[in-house]
């Protein structure tokens, strides 16, 4: 028995002759009167139709010739004989019952290989159902254990990534809290900054404390900026994506595990079973299992990168937090200890200014001395004066040769030349002591000034470290509140 569809090759479906009746000789008047042609179906059969279609050429009256276009007489049969046109011949009624039988055998021969194969088919097709419904429902359950597999790997690995993500969220706020708590010693370096601005005069100098203050707030700003530039790195490090990526893979898993565990427990007996037309030829799958697979080890993979990169900004934060906390304290004392050098100097600087006021004090005092007793030399030499140059004007009205250039003329003018520059000299330094006593006068108010300007300084300094007595200790710049 062959499968259907296949090539026949057996003995019986080759053309044989037929035994039931003699083939006939063709006869020449059949052959020559009639134009065979061959019935659909049956090319291998030689059959003759005559055509019905005969066309009666008329011929017009009064004409004495008949239109002929092969040139032979034309035939007119009687009405009787014009029907043997629409009549078979006895070969033909034999070759059609041989055809008839042949195409009978044959058919009944197809019909029973076609029931063999039908049956054969039934059983093969039966099998092969079975056999695919078994092996669909072992991949449905090897595909629910690779969806288990895959879901306890997301579950743990999801664990694993909150739990570092509270860590992560941990270090930010000791970063914010360590940022908040230098406000307060970056504050008060700059109010110690703008006080010592209200120092006077020469003391506004950029001392070391200046110095010291200035590097101060620069320290806690890029602390602060440090400190900050990281609690940026862990906000926008903190793993949403990754987190996002898990749960929707793992959302996806359960949705698909639900689906495939319902397809599982579906059995030919199930009620929710229904015809779906036209379901598998929308194939709408977006993955293969080597891609799926992939997919799900790709999320824990980058699950796994942004925990150590959150493993390590935590490390970094902590390193951060310690260097900025023994950064600040270092600069802190640094900057107490140039206050107490520059406080003292300022207390020697005050104290000596004071001592050579003291000193200023009592040399204007015997200033003011000097210039009184100059004053009384000056006006003591103003009658000796007037008496010279009375004598001298009066010895001019002595007459004719009276006149003369004797030896008091001589003593009278040397007299009056002589204490005119006496009172010259006395007037030279009786400006000479005025403007030492102005000077004196200037300094001893520059000493004072001074003097001010120390107390000042001194008490703007005294107070910057009395506001510096209080400094954030050590657990809070860390940020362990």
């Amino acid at each position: 028995m062959e499968f259907l569809g296949t090539t026949q090759l057996a003995s019986y479906c080759g053309t044989k002759n037929s035994c039931l009746f003699p083939d006939l000789a063709p006869t020449s008047t059949t052959k020559d009167t009639y134009q065979s042609y061959y019935l659909p179906g049956y090319c291998h059969l030689s059959s003759w139709r005559p055509s019905l279609l005969h066309r009666v050429v008329s011929v017009p009256p009064g004409s004495n010739k008949q239109f002929n276009p092969t040139g032979r007489p034309p035939t007119v049969l009687p009405a009787l004989r014009s029907a043997l046109h629409a009549r078979y011949s006895t070969r033909d009624w034999h070759q059609e019952n041989m055809v008839q039988l042949k195409g009978s055998e044959a058919s009944r021969c197809c019909a029973g290989r076609l029931n063999a194969d039908s049956m054969r088919l039934i059983q093969d097709k039966d099998q092969l159902t079975y056999q695919m419904q078994e092996d669909s429902r072992r991949n449905l359950g090897e595909r629910i254990s690779s969806i288990d597999f895959w879901r306890s790997e997301l579950t743990y690995e999801l664990e694993c990534l909150l739990k570092e993500t509270q860590a992560l969220e941990t270090a930010k706020n000791r970063l914010e809290c360590a940022v908040d708590e230098m406000q307060g010693p970056l504050k008060i370096a700059l109010e110690c900054l703008y006080h010592r601005e209200k120092r006077k005069g020469i003391d506004l100098v950029h001392d070391d404390v200046e110095k010291n203050l200035m590097k101060e707030v620069d320290v806690f700003k890029d602390c602060q900026e440090i400190l900050t530039k990281i609690a940026q790195k862990i906000s926008q490090h903190i793993m949403r994506d990754a987190q996002h990526a898990l749960e929707q893979d793992l959302s996806d898993k359960n949705s698909a595990h639900f689906i495939d565990e319902k397809c599982f427990n579906l059995r030919n007996t199930s009620d929710s079973i229904s015809f779906y037309h036209g379901v598998e030829k929308a194939d709408g799958s977006v993955s293969v299992p080597a891609t799926w697979a992939k997919f799900s080890e790709h999320n824990i993979r980058c699950s796994q990168h942004a925990r150590a990169n959150s493993v390590k900004l935590r490390e970094d934060a902590e390193v951060g937090l310690e260097s900025t906390s023994e950064e600040m304290w270092n600069h802190f004392i640094s900057t107490n200890l140039a206050f107490n050098n520059r406080i003292a100097e300022v207390a020697d600087a005050k104290n000596k200014l004071q001592a050579q006021l003291a000193k200023i004090l009592q040399e204007i005092f015997q200033t003011e001395d000097t210039i009184l007793l100059l004053e009384r030399s000056i006006k003591a030499k103003e009658y000796p004066l007037k008496v010279a140059q009375t004598r001298l004007e009066g010895r001019t009205r002595r007459p004719n040769v009276e006149l003369c250039r004797d030896a008091p003329q001589f003593q009278l003018v040397t007299e009056v030349y002589t204490i005119d520059n006496t009172l010259q000299t006395l007037k030279q330094r009786l400006k000479e002591a005025h403007d030492t006593l102005q000077m004196l006068i200037l300094n001893k108010s520059k000493l004072e000034h001074e003097i001010s300007v120390k107390a000042n300084s001194f008490f703007i300094d005294k107070k910057c470290m009395d506001m510096r007595k209080v400094f954030p200790s050590t657990p809070r710049l860390i940020g362990n509140t």
